[in-house]
């Protein structure tokens, strides 16, 4: 219910946020006497595109927090967290960012993720799992890459992209519609029921398109992370941390799929998903480092 409750209130904000703003630029209908109208169409896409990206990005600590249940270490309870705190804390100082948030989620599989808008205050956390599996300098290694995402910048820049590609997918998914609305469905004077079921069609398959574009950006991210964390913790344990991963990528992942993008792994996939994995092939990150 909390859930739903949110989501409600995130639309409810957004449809404000993008009214108020429209409002203030002097846009009006998207559809008037002469046509569509590019121009607010644009201003109307690219507010509802970006604004969602952002929302969701200043929320995504939060949001973590919520769907994985993790718990930030404000008192380390034992000699592992401890350690895991000073670690993290002397990896930020050598990153130049701020020193983050430092949490543990409860979950099996060995993984870890980062979040957060602003680089000097993000969080980064790790599986349950993987402190009991892995070793003290393949852990560190993977704080490395988690920070190398959050001194790179990579959430933002990742929230940008999407930003980009939502507006295009609402704003060319609407064109269609209206080409189509016209030229087949005959419709003279506003819309009528084609340009509806052709702008659902066209977002579904733009959509899909864009998602793959995303992902491409993410992955080419997942090499910098990785030398990042070869760099801040070392490249032995980051190869090491990377084979151990691959051992285990049979594991179901139990992390929500909007942090994938920010963890250390994504799991095993091939053939046409690949096209859409946030990670490339753990083999091929492996590759990389030993060269």
């Amino acid at each position: 219910m909390l859930r739903i409750g949110l989501l409600i209130m995130t639309n409810i904000a957004v449809l404000a946020v993008a009214a108020i703003v429209m409002s203030v630029l002097g846009v009006g209908s998207m559809i008037d006497d002469t046509g569509l109208n590019l121009y607010n169409l644009l201003i109307f896409c690219f507010i509802f595109g970006m604004a969602g990206s952002f929302i969701s990005l200043l929320i995504s600590k939060r949001m973590a927090k919520w769907t994985t249940g993790a718990k930030v270490i404000k008192k380390p309870s034992n000699e592992m967290e401890k350690w895991l705190v000073e670690d993290v804390r002397r990896m930020a100082r050598e990153a130049g960012v701020g020193m983050p948030e430092v949490a543990i989620f409860p979950a099996k599989q060995a993984n870890a993720f980062a979040t957060g808008w602003n680089k000097n205050k993000a969080l980064v956390a790790v599986s349950a799992g993987m402190l009991e599996r892995f070793t003290k300098e393949e852990i560190s290694a993977v704080m490395g890459h988690e920070l190398g995402h959050v001194a790179n910048g990579d959430m933002v820049t990742l929230t940008l992209i999407q930003g980009v590609v939502n507006t295009f997918v609402l704003f060319f998914s609407r064109v269609i519609g209206y080409v189509v609305d016209r030229a087949i469905f005959k419709t003279q004077r506003g819309v009528g029921p084609g340009f509806y079921i052709t702008v659902i069609i066209a977002q579904i398959a733009l959509g899909i398109l864009a998602s793959a574009i995303v992902m491409w950006f993410s992955r080419k991210r997942e090499f910098h992370a990785d030398n990042a964390g070869a760099k801040l913790g070392s490249r032995k344990g980051m190869i090491s941390a990377l084979q151990r991963l691959k051992v285990e990528s049979g594991l179901a992942n139990e992390m929500p799929e909007s942090l994938n993008a920010f963890g250390i792994t994504r799991g095993k996939v091939s053939g046409f998903k690949a096209l859409f994995m946030s990670h490339p092939p753990l083999d091929d990150r492996i590759r990389a480092l030993q060269r």
